[in-house]
């Protein structure tokens, strides 16, 4: 007996379920809302929104434009935003030019978003699991609160976004999309000290990529060049860390940063490293040296910036981050598990998510969520990756 297979669904060839004019205009729907949740955060905020590190940025890219002077202390880790600043400075623009321009930025980001998704998609003419992932996007508040703020999250989030957008966009086509991806990694990364998380998740997504290709001889190589370059990372991670203070941050026992009403108590005297130690050594002296102290420190920062929820957040506020960033927490672990998207798309996206968890850990949570939010973008994508699974199923079109 002769076993026929079937013909391959196309977008000739199958139905999507869903209304039709949902599948029409979902993409300007998705533009409205993004719109108005623009106004809506500038509307609260009163316009462009000042805070205690805005200071800082803005005096450092006056700087920048008037002088072209580029300081070597702190702030040298935060020069991609002072940049941002200084051009928009030139341009007479204000803090609305800087606050319109990230909001650019993310309009693009959010774009890319939905584009991405729709090509890591089994099925690419099926819109639902890109739709409701970019709906995720553009429609949570704490996400996109943060294109008025005079602070670096903004492009953060964005620039992660991108880079997302180029590595997949890298998989097919010419070498040159590998450079633009090496570039948006490489913005990401001087926006804000912690932009490193990107450029780790991109280098454990590369390792992805050569573990799949025959014999793995490529990614026994890159494993070999990566332990060659041991002192360099050595260098940049001392580099990262001399101006941070993370052993009197231990000392002082806080959880998010300068909240003292809860602090972690010692239960016995800590061990000090000595002096002139590396920063590195100094904060492995520490560790070892109070493993509980250090692990109790580090579990609850990783529970509260993964939890989201802070005590100051109104009741309705937290049950809509349990009834739905929850649910998208499940889905994204269930996304990161499907075979059928790209593996380092789906490696790249968790490792900026549990890099930044691990930062956090390692370092203080903020009050304000800084942490997280820039990063839930790449919980959606994998949350999205999971719902062509759960979605009702594309059919063959009978009158194809």
């Amino acid at each position: 007996m002769l076993k026929i297979k079937p013909l391959p669904l196309s977008a000739e060839t199958a139905v999507v379920p869903g209304p039709a004019w949902l599948r029409q205009w979902h993409g300007w729907l998705l533009v409205a809302v993004w719109v108005l949740v623009q106004l809506l955060v500038l509307a609260q905020n009163h316009g462009p929104r000042y805070v205690n590190d805005s200071g800082r940025y803005l005096a450092y890219g006056t700087r920048i434009a008037q002088e072209w002077h580029f300081e070597r202390d702190h702030n040298l880790r935060y020069v991609g935003y002072p940049l941002f600043i200084a051009l928009w400075l030139k341009l007479g623009t204000g803090w609305w030019g800087i606050v319109l321009g990230q909001m650019t930025v993310s309009g693009l980001a959010a774009r890319a978003f939905y584009r991405t998704l729709r090509r890591l998609t089994p099925q690419s003419f099926d819109w639902r699991p890109a739709a409701l992932a970019t709906a995720a996007l553009v429609a949570w508040r704490d996400v996109q609160q943060f294109n008025v703020y005079l602070l670096t999250e903004s492009l953060f989030a964005s620039f992660t976004i991108l880079a997302f957008w180029a590595l997949v966009r890298a998989r097919r086509g010419p070498a040159g999309r590998w450079v633009i991806f090496g570039l948006l990694v490489l913005l990401t990364g001087i926006v804000r000290p912690n932009g490193f998380v990107v450029a780790g998740a991109a280098v454990v997504a590369g390792l992805a990529r050569l573990w799949q290709l025959p014999g793995r001889r490529a990614f026994r190589r890159a494993l070999l060049g990566l332990a060659v370059l041991a002192p360099v990372w050595w260098w940049v991670l001392n580099k990262l860390l001399l101006t941070f203070t993370l052993v009197e941050t231990y000392l002082r026992g806080e959880i998010i940063y300068g909240f003292t009403p809860r602090v972690v108590e010692p239960t016995e005297p800590l061990l000090l490293p000595p002096p002139g130690l590396a920063p590195v050594l100094r904060l492995g002296y520490f560790m070892a040296a109070n493993p509980t102290y250090f692990l109790k420190l580090a579990t609850l920062k990783g529970l509260l910036f993964f939890s989201y929820v802070k005590t100051y957040y109104s009741w309705s506020h937290i049950v809509l981050i349990v009834a739905f960033i929850y649910p998208c927490y499940w889905l994204a672990l269930r996304g990161l598990r499907t075979t059928t998207a790209w593996l380092p798309a789906r490696v790249f996206l968790a490792g900026v998510v549990l890099l930044q968890g691990f930062v956090v850990m390692m370092t203080v949570e903020d009050w304000d969520v800084r942490f997280l939010l820039p990063v839930l973008p790449c919980v959606f994508a994998l949350a999205g990756l999971s719902l062509g699974r759960w979605l009702p199923p594309v059919t063959p079109n009978p009158e194809a």
